[in-house]
């Protein structure tokens, strides 16, 4: 019964994709399939320290713990003997975060702390203020505030208990960004649009249909990108070019490829599948072993024992195989009905993909995830 109301549901999984696969596609704004080159994250990095922790902190063999405290009360003119300084409420963290795109002097972002040394739990920790740099060695945020991890852990005596992970932490709005990466978009007179999935087809009407609002300012360079001359009357206004041209739809193109996962049996398969005409086989071989104990017993007031013996019956039965041919220029809607004819289960239909693109009989790209 389970395996009946399993292959009914992948069934009528792929029937609802067949279904609609053929229908017209829908259209797509361009800002939702590129994006604009130059517009980029960039990534910030800092050594702090997290204080104020109840004992969970780093021990006194993380030596760059006590060394980097020391060196902080030092800033405030306070001298410290670094033979009698504990530091179980104080833990080195690395402090990282993303500096977003258009960002300004002022703003706030969020950040994430994470034990360095053998620290136990940062939670309930405050970190003191970590400059935040990036590849160019730059200081571009300034990071401070409490801690939140999410998790704990207690327990004492070797019974402890722990939740989540106590050694990482974020501070929301915890830095403030003190520098601002410039952004140079349409400076010279032109900007690159990147395809989010390169393919030739999606460019060339990704130019065209710019160029039916701004005659010959597009040109598809590859796959995945479109150069756009700015038109000299926008030069002045970049921002309402660009979304001009975001707004405009176009129709994306997609190879034809079937998604299979093998750990979950799920298979997704795109509406241009197509195959040719090939035969299907499906069936197998069931061997069953049963063991049945006889009991002999011994005619009353006679010295015989009871006997125990066991019959072992082996039983082979071979399940008639399913098969269908499916003709050329078969369709998604073929391919299911010809799983649906010979009863695969999801792991059948797995194999039996594979064997079709193995065989050259099926015309997509089968990728298994």
């Amino acid at each position: 019964m389970k395996k009946i109301f399993s292959v009914l549901t992948l069934l009528s999984f792929l029937l609802l994709i067949g279904s609609t696969a053929f229908a017209e596609s829908a259209s797509t704004r361009i800002k939702d399939i590129t994006k604009i080159q130059g517009v980029r994250s960039n990534q910030l990095m800092g050594y702090g320290l997290v204080m104020g922790l109840p004992g969970t902190g780093d021990s006194d063999k993380i030596t760059q713990t006590i060394n980097a405290t020391i060196s902080v009360l030092r800033n405030f003119g306070i001298t410290v003997d670094n033979s009698n300084w504990k530091a179980k409420n104080v833990a080195a963290v690395m402090v990282t975060a993303t500096l977003p795109p258009f960002a300004r002097e002022g703003d706030v972002i969020d950040i994430t702390v994470s034990a360095m040394g053998d620290a136990k739990s940062i939670q309930g920790g405050t970190l003191i203020q970590t400059p935040l740099v990036a590849a160019d060695g730059e200081v571009y945020a300034v990071a401070q505030g409490p801690v939140s991890t999410g998790g704990f852990i207690a327990g004492s005596g070797g019974n402890t208990a722990q939740k989540n992970f106590p050694t990482v932490g974020t501070t929301p709005n915890g830095a403030i960004i003190e520098r601002t990466v410039e952004d140079d978009i349409g400076t010279r007179g032109q900007l690159s649009l990147s395809l989010s999935n390169a393919d030739f087809t999606t460019a060339s009407r990704v130019a065209a249909a710019i160029n039916e609002l701004y005659p010959g300012a597009a040109q598809a360079a590859n796959a995945g990108r479109v150069d756009v001359m700015i038109p000299g009357y926008f030069r002045v206004n970049v921002v309402d070019f660009i979304a001009s041209i975001e707004e405009l739809e176009v129709l994306p193109d997609n190879i034809a490829k079937i998604v299979v996962n093998e750990r979950t049996g799920t298979i997704v398969m795109g509406g241009n599948v197509t195959v040719d005409e090939c035969a299907i086989t499906q069936g197998g071989l069931s061997i069953r072993v049963t063991r049945d104990n006889d009991v002999t017993q011994p005619n009353p007031f006679s010295y015989g024992t009871t006997i125990v013996t066991s019959n072992t019956d082996t039983e082979a039965t071979e399940q008639l195989s399913n098969s269908i041919v499916m003709s050329p220029t078969a369709n998604i809607n073929d391919i299911v009905g010809a799983l649906n004819a010979v009863g695969a289960t999801p792991r059948d239909c797995i194999s039996i993909l594979q064997a079709m693109k193995a065989a050259g009989a099926i015309h997509a790209t089968l990728e298994i995830i």
